[in-house]
């Protein structure tokens, strides 16, 4: 815990007690609809905050002052070097901010504060500094051409990268500071502007990050955050004819949603959607390896994860073995608000989304699943579910098949790789998958089989800034981080000049 807590503390509960409107144009303003959300804490369940529900004449404003920085070259036309300082100045502002936005985070999304300190700001930091960096490094090229008219003609041929215009990024809640900021940055980087919609349940530190960007000298109009429900709010946001980019993370039937509309438009999106993501454990693993790395893997987060291992097959020699380790990992897990941090499981998110998980169980329970759990919540108002493991499940129950987001693990037995790899496969999904192996033979001859758009060997969950990240099948489309990001959100124009 830093040493000024209390004023740390202080200036949170100050934000809280905000009449929270929308920032649009560097400024705060109100919306132009009297309706509010409330914002609730899901340790106790109760209001700690509320934002502007926003129309569609809000998001509008958003846009067409986006659009106005961007046309009048606010942003886009600074010198990479002067928009790659500002970047990192925002970095610094962030770093000097960290423990605020670790409690807002924790406070209006019921993670442990321990995840917010460590993973959901310091490893927001090191993508925003990657980030930053790659604003000074958009590259095009000089190419050789053989046009061969007029004769004797000579051509000089080269290509440049331009910023796409303005984006729009749709944000889920369950971890709202980082993905929001994986989609702020590189559009930043590249010289867009952006109006981002956090998630209802969770916008507060986006729009403290919104001031924080105007603070380190982001041009009015180039951040923007529109609050409000994803059917009005985000709706009109995607559908807005000025929005050039979609940048979207959240469930597959709203991905779809939006690429139909985006088709209509040929508007450009990246989505990263749902997943139920398999491990493969074979016979040969280290077990202890695998329990801890897939504790982790699994119920980070409390599992509202979309990279989460929620199907782990494993071979049967060590099967039974593996059960009984993980039951006694699970029941050794302590439940609590996600400002104690000591607590190693967290309320869910929302009363609504406690409750579908829930029903997950209690369909599983009423087919006559084997479930094991551990600790119960506390005896209050918050969103808990206790951690659960299914044991060896039948592959058509609906936690088996569809995507939980919850602290809920299968463990299913299987005969040998070749069946694990049929049942990883066996689904709508392709986000991530993990393989459990000491045979570097089996690992390098098994990942290339498996269809995900990542796989780990005896890790899981793990992701970095450089290493690029997107679905297979029905988890998404396009990719994220890596070298190579900032071409989703520029356009490539050829120049030929005959001389």
């Amino acid at each position: 815990m830093p040493d000024n807590t209390q004023a740390v503390m202080d200036s949170v509960s100050r934000f809280l007690d905000r009449q929270h409107g929308l920032y649009i144009d560097g400024q705060w303003c109100e919306s132009s609809a009297d309706d509010r959300l409330a914002v609730y804490n899901p340790a106790d369940g109760q209001q700690i905050s509320s934002t502007a529900d926003a129309n569609a004449q809000d998001v509008a404003r958003a846009v067409q002052s986006a659009h106005k920085a961007f046309t009048t070259g606010a942003w886009a036309q600074r010198l990479p070097a002067e928009r790659e300082r500002i970047l990192l100045r925002y970095a610094d502002l962030v770093e000097q901010h960290a423990e605020e936005l670790a409690q807002l985070e924790t406070l209006e999304q019921g993670k442990s504060i321990n995840i917010a300190r460590a993973f959901e700001v310091g490893c927001t930091l090191n993508w925003m500094r990657y980030t930053a960096g790659l604003t000074t490094k958009i590259v095009g090229q000089t190419l050789d051409v053989s046009i061969p008219m007029p004769p004797g003609a000579k051509y000089q041929v080269y290509t440049r990268k331009e910023p796409i215009g303005v984006v729009a990024g749709i944000v889920p809640w369950n971890f709202p500071l980082m993905i929001g900021m994986w989609k702020v940055m590189p559009a930043l980087a590249a010289g867009c502007s952006i109006v981002i919609k956090p998630s209802e349940t969770t916008p507060l530190t986006l729009l403290r990050m919104a001031e924080l960007a105007t603070e380190a000298g982001v041009p009015p109009g180039v951040f923007n955050v529109v609050t409000g429900r994803g059917t009005g709010c985000g709706k009109a946001l995607t559908e807005h004819p000025l929005i050039a980019k979609v940048s979207f993370t959240g469930s597959t039937p709203v991905g779809k949603s939006i690429a139909r509309s985006a088709a209509d438009r040929l508007t450009r999106v990246t989505l990263e959607l749902g997943g139920k993501n398999p491990a493969i454990v074979l016979k040969d693993a280290d077990p202890q390896q695998v329990i801890e790395g897939l504790m982790m893997g699994s119920f980070l987060n409390q599992g509202q994860v979309c990279a989460a291992s929620s199907r782990i097959y494993i071979e049967a020699p060590i099967y039974d073995r593996l059960v009984a380790g993980f039951e006694q990992a699970v029941k050794s897990l302590s439940v609590g608000p996600g400002m104690d941090a000591t607590a190693q499981i967290n309320p869910l998110v929302s009363r609504d989304h406690r409750n579908k998980v829930a029903a997950y169980l209690d369909d599983a329970r009423a087919k006559h699943a084997e479930l094991i759990s551990g600790a119960a919540g506390p005896d209050a108002q918050g969103f808990y579910i206790p951690p659960t493991l299914v044991i060896n499940p039948d592959d058509k129950l609906n936690l088996t098949r569809e995507e939980v987001f919850g602290p809920v693990v299968n463990l299913i037995r299987v005969a040998d790789a070749e069946e694990a790899l049929s049942k990883a496969n066996d689904t709508d999904y392709g986000l991530t998958a993990s393989l459990w192996t000491t045979s570097l033979q089996q690992a390098m001859a098994l990942t290339p089989r498996i269809q995900a758009g990542t796989v780990w060997v005896n890790t899981h969950t793990l992701i970095d800034a450089n290493m690029p990240f997107g679905g297979f099948k029905q988890s998404g489309s396009g990719r994220d981080f890596g070298p190579d990001w900032l071409d989703a959100y520029t356009e490539t124009k050829s120049v030929c000049i005959r001389y």
